[in-house]
């Protein structure tokens, strides 16, 4: 049997409360599982994910956003600038 990562455990009953209390959870602009996130998580080990927290006006959280970060490094890797000299 596989050992499961450091943390993922944790990340997934975070985010399970946090959908339990209708928080929407999206990745990349889609509404996602709480298992959904982790299994991301465990497969894209070179892929970072930023978290972005949206509350509402009175300060209630309303949805988390997980952002894949890599993907504008990526095409900037590969991006070289014209030097004529």
């Amino acid at each position: 049997m596989k050992k499961e990562k450091p943390g993922f455990g944790e990340m997934y009953d975070e985010l399970e409360k946090y959908e339990k209390n209708g928080v929407c959870i999206l990745m990349d602009g889609y509404s996602v599982s709480p298992m959904q996130v982790v299994k991301a998580h465990m497969a894209r080990e070179h892929v970072s994910y930023m978290r972005d927290y949206e509350v509402d006006e009175e300060g209630r959280l309303e949805a988390i956003s997980f952002i894949n970060i890599n993907k504008n490094r990526r095409r900037r890797r590969y991006y070289r600038p014209y030097d004529p000299l």
